[in-house]
């Protein structure tokens, strides 16, 4: 079997769903979290509209400062406090912002993410 044969619609999938979406920021660049004040949000963050995750939310979304709005990554976390795995859309992030949301999801010895970059 081909592994990879589906990445391309994945994509397209991917694309379709945030262009039929709000955004909405809801933890603005240098917010902080609500419960851990010690954390700092490093990009925009926040979710798609009308979209559902397994936390019962929307679609979680890091919103960086490229105006071109290109979804090119994805990040899939594990957090043992809340004991669920999320997904989370990089949309418009330069290099250096990619690089900051990975390093967010990896400071903690309770949640790890990977990075899965469009190619």
């Amino acid at each position: 079997m081909e592994w990879n044969k589906f990445d391309k619609d994945f994509w397209e999938v991917l694309d379709k769903l945030t262009k039929e979406s709000e955004i909405e920021i809801d933890r603005p660049k240098g917010s902080h979290h609500p419960k851990y004040s010690q954390i700092t949000y490093p990009v925009d963050y926040g979710f798609l509209k009308e979209t559902s995750s397994m936390d019962g939310g929307g679609i979680d979304i890091w919103k960086g400062s490229l105006s071109n709005g290109k979804l090119d990554a994805v990040i899939c976390t594990v957090d043992l406090l809340k004991r669920d795995s999320e997904i989370k859309l990089l949309i418009g992030c330069t290099e250096a912002e990619k690089e900051l949301v990975y390093l967010f999801h990896n400071v903690s010895e309770y949640m790890k993410g990977i990075m899965i970059r469009r190619v």
